[in-house]
């Protein structure tokens, strides 16, 4: 089913490999496992290095028999824990320390020694708060303006998804006025929002919250941002952000979010994130609304072990049959649900 009808249908899935994540290796991985298993859009970080292996991983599938989903990258038009990196400084800890930034990290990006992997951080916040010591700090990792124009003229992107906050409007129109000027033609503009107006990762607690009709205002607002410059939105509702892979009550944040703001929303398919996995489908009522879901962390962590062994080996997973067959089966059994919903 193309992307399209797949959103009017309800049976949208999008692949997140994370706005801050540079694993090259992985990215392929899982964008071919993802694309063969038959996801409808695969959202990556904007830069040119993730994109080309973005598309390395949909080729390979394609040539294997599947549909060629929408490449979306994602920008920021603020502080977000979305665009970020962990980072340390491991002379600093003691010798004796049991290294829990490690025990927590989901992506693998912190090592029995040295300091953070910064092309597999991703920016969860989770090694935050796991610091005795408090060492761990975070550096901003998006786009400044100038170069936002030119670099989607370059990766030429089917969609862009727009992360924004309650409060940040003129913000959000610097950013499509930016998007705007790189000429692409975009199938959708996503626009990715929950209730906070920011979060610390380091205490691990939510900033101000609005309410449910509080951000469907916020939401209106940018509807007509974008109804003036002739863009097709699809709003990302983000209930628990980069928590899906934390276990299965972080689906009730999204689908209570959902719920919450249909009947306020603006037009535009609305869509699932943030502590999705594989109980959000379970918790939706058949009149719920939903044109579909985005899987994150669930996504990856399903795979990550196949993902260390194909490392390990000095293989790509896609390479190796027996891998590649194991970690298709993971993902059809994430992505069938919603096909078949």
């Amino acid at each position: 089913m193309s992307p399209e009808g797949a959103l009017a249908r309800g049976q949208w899935v999008k692949l997140i490999c994370g706005a801050s994540n540079q694993d090259l290796a992985a990215i392929e991985d899982l964008c071919a496992i993802y694309a063969l298993a038959g996801v409808h859009c695969i959202d990556v970080a904007a830069e040119p290095a993730v994109v080309a292996a973005a598309r390395r991983g949909m080729a390979w599938a394609e040539a294997r028999g599947a549909e060629r989903p929408w490449l979306m990258v994602s920008l920021s038009d603020g502080d977000d824990p979305h665009f970020r990196k962990a980072r340390f400084d491991p002379g600093l800890c003691p010798p004796d320390c049991p290294r829990p930034c490690q025990q927590v990290c989901p992506a693998l990006a912190i090592g029995a020694s040295g300091g953070v992997i910064e092309e597999r951080c991703y920016g969860c916040g989770r090694c935050l708060p796991a610091c005795p010591l408090g060492l761990i700090d975070e550096e901003p990792h998006r786009l400044s303006a100038e170069a936002v124009a030119p670099r989607l003229a370059e990766l030429q992107p089917d969609a862009v998804e727009l992360h924004t906050q309650p409060g940040r409007l003129a913000a959000f129109a610097e950013r499509l006025a930016q998007v705007q000027a790189s000429g692409v033609a975009l199938r959708r503009l996503a626009v990715s929002c929950g209730l906070e107006r920011g979060a610390s990762g380091r205490t691990g607690t939510s900033g101000d919250r609005v309410s449910a009709r509080q951000l469907a205002a916020e939401l209106w607002q940018r509807f007509a941002l974008l109804r003036s410059t002739n863009q097709r939105p699809l709003w990302q509702l983000d209930g628990r952000p980069m928590s899906g892979d934390v276990g299965a009550g972080t689906a009730r944040a999204a689908v209570a979010l959902l719920e919450a703001i249909r009947p306020w929303a603006p037009p535009g398919p609305l869509q699932l994130a943030g502590g999705t996995n594989a109980s959000s489908l379970g918790l939706l009522a058949p009149t719920s609304g939903a044109a579909g879901v985005a899987f994150g962390g669930m996504a990856r962590s399903l795979l990550q072990p196949l993902l260390r062994q194909a490392e390990a080996s000095g293989r790509p997973l896609r390479d190796q049959p027996a891998l590649a067959a194991a970690a298709l089966e993971l993902a059809r059994g994430l992505v069938g649900p919603w096909q078949g919903r």
